[in-house]
């Protein structure tokens, strides 16, 4: 096994740790409880971690979370007139694509 990256939270651990299985990279969760320990231990020793089953892994695993950590960020308004900001590319409001 082989440790990847530490994250914020976690939900960005989970998340990042899903969709890099769902890519065929298994990996998995560690330290997940360890933020009650915070106070007792240096802040940063407790985030949690995403760890990696295969080494070989590696190089595609930090591509793809570069990627989702690098998402192009969007203003645009829906025909419906709902203001769309971030990495979204479909209206909350009505369901619309954004245009292209």
């Amino acid at each position: 096994m082989r440790r990847l990256t530490q994250a914020p939270n976690m939900a960005l651990a989970t998340l990042w740790a899903d969709l890099l299985c769902e890519g065929g990279m298994p990996a998995s969760v560690q330290r997940q409880y360890l933020g009650a320990a915070a106070g007792h231990l240096p802040p940063d020793e407790c985030l949690p971690e995403i760890w990696l089953r295969h080494d070989e892994h590696l190089e595609r695993a930090r591509a793809l979370l570069d990627d989702l950590r690098n998402l192009p960020q969007r203003r645009w308004r829906c025909a419906c007139g709902e203001l769309v900001e971030g990495g979204f590319e479909q209206c909350w409001m009505c369901g619309a694509l954004m245009p292209r």
